[in-house]
């Protein structure tokens, strides 16, 4: 398929377009600069620097190819923004096309909860409440096929911004690193190439649409993870922190969902979409895989 690709230069999105380009898909990588599109044709995609808010030029591009995935993320108060500008094209775009659309969002939406499915109530924190409405629009949609993908903590290739912040953790004065709170709080967790390969699956598959979980069912503590971080970046151990430790540190919005307790099995993905994940989980990969290696380079 001839596919529209928006974060190909970032985490998630750069595997996402290592995975279709192995499966013989052609990708569009739709980037800001020249530098990024230099990034992705090195990478084999065919680069087109474009503003995601001039709605007309993404609009073009899109009723050019025959599907579009959106990975990107600026990360900061201007998310809400672009996910809005981007939807609005591909719902222009794709209208009475039936083409798919595959949206990128994130577990932190659902709050607490240790057996999150696509049927669990929503109840955001604050630093995500406005990615709900905008998800809604996508499987909404009755004349594209609307795919909302809500990753878990993705992890993979000694990279990520959750895990680096854990490898980056702060020491008390026998060396340990500082839990984010108790440790006790539950993450659902799920490898960026596994995640990649369940993007790739939904593209292909014509019967996916609306709110998909993904996670690799392993749900280790935050006590589990930072004892592994421990190890990887030559910490001499881990310890509690506490949540008025993690909001000073982190402010209130980022430490809010940091320390939010969750699990998720990806009952659906599995069931419909034959998805396994086949990566280590990231307790091991601290301990013994690519974060170790890129701590000690």
């Amino acid at each position: 398929m001839k596919v529209a690709l928006t974060g190909a230069t970032g985490f998630v999105g750069s595997h996402v377009l290592a995975e279709l380009l192995e499966h013989g898909h052609e990708v569009t990588a739709l980037v800001r600069d020249q530098p990024r599109a230099d990034t992705v044709e090195g990478h084999g995609a065919a680069p087109a620097v474009v503003d995601i808010y001039d709605r007309p030029a993404v609009v073009t591009l899109l009723r050019d190819v025959e599907a579009a995935i959106h990975t990107a993320s600026p990360g900061d108060a201007t998310s809400a923004d672009l996910d809005s500008a981007i939807v609005d094209a591909a719902l222009e775009a794709f209208a009475g096309t039936g083409k798919p659309y595959l949206h990128i969002s994130g577990a932190w939406i659902y709050g607490n909860n240790t057996s999150i499915n696509e049927e669990s109530p929503m109840n955001a924190p604050a630093m995500v409440s406005w990615k709900e409405p905008i998800d809604r629009r996508v499987v909404a949609a009755t004349d594209m096929r609307g795919v909302v993908v809500v990753s878990s903590v993705a992890y993979g290739d000694g990279a990520g911004g959750v895990p680096g912040l854990l490898l980056g953790s702060p020491r008390d004065d026998a060396g340990d690193l500082i839990m984010l709170g108790t440790g006790d709080q539950h993450w659902s967790t799920v490898h960026v190439a596994d995640l990649a390969e369940f993007f790739r699956r939904v593209l292909e598959d014509d019967s996916a649409r609306g709110y998909y979980v993904v996670g690799d069912g392993l749900n280790p503590t935050v006590a589990e993870l930072t004892e592994a971080a421990a190890v990887a970046a030559g910490a001499a151990g881990a310890v509690p922190g506490n949540d008025d430790e993690a909001r000073a540190r982190l402010g209130d919005y980022f430490a809010e969902v940091l320390l939010l307790d969750q699990g998720t099995d990806a009952a659906r993905a599995r069931a419909e979409l034959d998805w396994r994940p086949s990566h280590p989980g990231l307790v091991e990969e601290f301990r013994h895989g690519s974060y170790r290696t890129a701590a000690a380079g």
